[in-house]
């Protein structure tokens, strides 16, 4: 076994002035998560694939005379074979004991995490909250990735428990993947728009579903000169991250409460690029449409839309790899993943008045945080957990003179 095969141990997580202190045993609980995660993802689940092969498909092809349609059925025929009943309820006792774990540091020190983002806060005109924004109820139906409260659940006013959570929590569940800061998706996005447009520099830029700025902070890093606006819906998780920003001496950001599927606030062409992070798996049917609508309106002409997200279902895609990806749908509470990732996501964005020319996708790998794991091979391929790769879905949109022209 070599270094990159375990996930780096929880003391190389980097600890910002917002950061909640774990105990001696918290963090061992956190590390014995991380590993029990990459034992799941590795060599439990490859278990999955053996009952596939060996037992369920036979089974199913012997009582229908055909192979599974869809992965519906795959569904609910591996739901009945043991091995993935246990391999499934493993995984879900994970995450709901990170989130436990999670939980109990943060609710022991919630009121000294309040004042000390007050005090980060404080005189700030960077963060804006807004009592009347309404919580969707794609957020409110049910707590999403298992926490209690969701995103937005607040236990006190100025609460920022939420936040303190999600932001010491999902090192252990993505095995340090993300880095030490969990921000190597912010930083994939940033090295890959200055690879793509070299020299480009945007003046506004909109991150849409912030929770805590994981993404938008290294952006807003990236790009100092650029004008960061960071929006979401939940207040708690938006007191955090404007501290959290604070903390790490970002200021060029601005935290604002707002629901995207109403940008009316700003005008045509207000921002130069536009985009959501693993976002819109957790918005809706309904409010997916809207929301990439408003943003190709306040998009200004020659402007990047950018959406992450883990691959969409396709035919080539074998009806396995969709049914153990739809795990999250079923069992994690993100009821709208299933049927996104079905989505014609081009179509949607044409709707929104970004022509299929226009449009692209591309392969977004994180950044290996250097100081946390050991050189890694080079490539667009995932390697061993240190970095994943994401799917991108997006467009440049047509300047004033091509749509005149066309």
């Amino acid at each position: 076994m070599t270094a990159q095969d375990v996930p780096p141990p929880y003391t190389e997580v980097a600890r910002h002035a917002m950061f909640p202190e774990p105990t001696h045993d918290e963090v061992a609980r956190f590390n014995f998560l991380a590993n029990l995660n990459r034992h799941l993802s590795g060599a439990l689940g490859a278990g999955n694939r053996l009952a596939w092969e060996t037992r369920v498909r036979p089974a199913f092809v012997a009582a229908h005379g055909r192979e599974p349609k869809d992965r519906f059925e795959v569904r609910h025929a591996m739901n009945r074979d043991p091995w993935h009943r246990f391999w499934s309820a493993l995984k879900r006792n994970s995450m709901e004991m990170r989130q436990q774990n999670g939980r109990s540091i943060v609710l022991r020190q919630a009121h000294a995490l309040a004042e000390r983002a007050a005090a980060l806060n404080a005189g700030c005109d960077t963060l804006e909250l807004d009592p009347s924004v309404e919580t969707p109820r794609y957020q409110a139906a049910v707590d999403i990735h298992c926490m209690p409260g969701s995103y937005h659940g607040e236990l006190f006013p100025g609460d920022v428990s939420a936040g303190a959570n999600y932001d010491c929590g999902i090192f252990a569940t993505t095995g340090g993947a993300l880095g030490a800061l969990s921000d190597g998706g912010g930083q994939a996005i940033a090295r890959w728009v200055r690879e793509e447009r070299p020299g480009w520099k945007p003046k506004r830029i909109l991150d849409i579903g912030c929770t805590i700025g994981h993404n938008a902070v290294p952006i807003a890093q990236a790009f100092p000169e650029a004008e960061v606006w960071a929006v979401d819906t939940a207040a708690p998780v938006l007191r955090y991250g404007h501290a959290r920003a604070r903390a790490l001496g970002v200021t060029n950001i601005r935290f604002v409460q707002m629901n995207a599927e109403d940008l009316s606030r700003f005008p045509d062409g207000f921002f130069d690029w536009v985009q959501t992070t693993m976002f819109l798996h957790e918005t809706s049917g309904k409010a997916l449409p809207r929301i990439i609508a408003e943003g190709a309106r306040v998009l200004a002409p020659g402007g990047l839309m950018l959406h992450l997200e883990q691959p969409n279902y396709t035919d080539a895609m074998p009806l396995l790899e969709q049914f153990l990806r739809d795990w999250d749908a079923f069992n994690n509470n993100e009821p709208f993943w299933s049927a996104m990732h079905a989505l014609d996501l081009p179509a949607i964005l044409e709707a929104a008045g970004l022509p299929r020319e226009s449009q692209f996708t591309a392969r977004v790998k994180a950044v290996v945080d250097r100081t946390i794991f050991p050189e890694a091979p080079t490539g667009a391929a995932e390697d061993h957990g240190r970095a994943a790769v994401w799917d991108a879905y997006g467009a440049w949109k047509p300047a004033v003179e091509a749509r005149k022209a066309a």
